[in-house]
C-alpha cells in the first residue's frame, strides 16, 4: 500500500471509530433505589412537597390532586413522561442505533416501561421542533457529548407529575439529563425547568448497576378496567378542601410551611429558619428504621 492509500485507510478507521470522549452506555442497568426509597417505593406523603420549587400555581395544582384521578378509565393506561426514568423504580435497557455509513450512534435508545414510553436521544445534530409542534409523553430529545458525559435535552412533553403525590409539570417543561458512567455504575442527573409551575430548576438523581440479567423492555399490555371512578367524574379537591395538608406535621413534626414546598425549602439554610417550629412526635409511625 502506498502512502496515499495508507492515509485513506487510516482516515476511514478514524471516521468509523467512536470519538475518544464518547462512552458506551449499552446494556441492562439494574436500578439502585436506596436514594429516595419512599418516593420510588411506597410513595411520598400526600402533602410532602418539601424541596420542590413551586410557584403559587404549582402549589395550587398539587393541592387539587386526588389520588383516585389515576383510576379514571382514560388515565389507567396513561404514560408518564421521561422524568419518570429517574423518578420511577425500574431499571433501564439502553442500546445504540448506528449510522450505517460511519458506525457511530445515530441515536441512543432507552427501552420503555409499562407506564413510560421509550426515549430516543438523537445524536445527529437535528434541531428540536418549533414550540407549537405536537407534544406527547415521549417528547423530543437530542444529545451532545461533554467529554465523557452525555447531555440530553427533552422538550415537547405533555403535562405529568414530578412526584407521585401530584406535584405537577407542564407542557412547557424542559428536562436536561446528564448520563455519567464509571465502570459498572451509571448515574443520571435530571434537571427540570418549568416556567408554568416552578421558580427554579428542580433536580433529582438516580444510579444503576450494570447487570448480566436482561432488563425487560415494556411490560404486559395495560388493560383498562373499572377501578370505581364513576363515568364523567374527575376526582379533585377544590381550593382549601384538601384534607391531608397536615400529615407531615402530625407524623414527622415538619412545619406545614416547609411541607408546602417553594424554592426556599431546597436549601440547607432553610433548616435554621424553621428549627424552632419542629415538634418531634413521641413515636415514629411511618417508614421507621427500628
Amino acid at each position: 500500500m502506498n502512502y496515499v492509500g495508507l492515509r485513506l485507510a487510516l482516515g476511514t478507521l478514524l471516521l468509523a471509530a467512536p470519538a475518544f470522549s464518547e462512552i458506551d452506555f449499552s446494556g441492562s442497568w439494574a436500578a439502585i433505589n436506596d436514594e429516595d426509597a419512599m418516593e420510588r417505593g411506597p410513595g411520598p406523603s400526600p402533602d410532602d412537597w418539601a424541596g420542590v420549587p413551586f410557584n403559587d400555581a404549582g402549589r395550587a395544582k398539587a393541592l387539587s390532586f386526588e389520588q383516585s384521578v389515576i383510576s379514571m378509565p382514560e388515565r389507567i393506561c396513561w404514560f408518564h413522561t421521561q422524568w419518570y426514568i429517574a423518578g420511577g423504580p425500574f431499571g433501564l435497557r439502553i442500546w445504540a442505533e448506528a449510522d450505517p455509513l460511519t458506525g457511530r450512534p445515530l441515536a441512543w435508545m432507552i427501552g420503555a416501561w409499562e407506564d413510560r414510553p421509550p426515549m430516543i436521544i438523537w445524536m445527529d445534530g437535528r434541531p428540536h421542533p418549533v414550540p407549537h409542534a405536537g407534544h406527547d409523553q415521549t417528547g423530543f430529545t437530542t444529545g451532545v457529548w461533554n467529554g465523557n458525559e452525555l447531555i440530553a435535552t427533552t422538550t415537547h412533553l405533555k403535562t405529568d407529575y414530578i412526584r407521585r403525590n401530584g406535584a405537577p409539570s407542564s407542557d412547557q417543561a424542559t428536562i436536561t439529563t446528564h448520563f455519567r458512567r464509571h465502570g459498572d455504575l451509571l448515574t443520571l442527573t435530571m434537571l427540570m425547568v418549568d416556567p408554568v409551575y416552578l421558580t427554579e430548576p428542580y433536580m433529582i438523581t438516580k444510579s444503576y448497576n450494570l447487570s448480566a440479567n436482561p432488563v425487560a423492555i415494556g411490560g404486559p399490555p395495560c388493560i383498562v378496567g373499572d377501578e370505581g371512578v364513576p363515568e364523567g367524574r374527575v376526582p379533585h379537591y377544590l381550593p382549601g378542601e384538601n384534607p391531608m395538608t397536615d400529615e407531615m406535621t402530625k407524623i414527622y413534626g415538619i412545619p406545614k410551611e416547609a411541607a408546602m414546598g417553594g424554592a426556599e425549602t431546597m436549601y440547607p439554610e432553610y433548616r435554621d429558619k424553621i428549627k424552632d417550629k419542629f415538634v418531634l412526635p413521641e413515636k415514629c409511625r411511618r417508614s421507621c428504621s427500628n
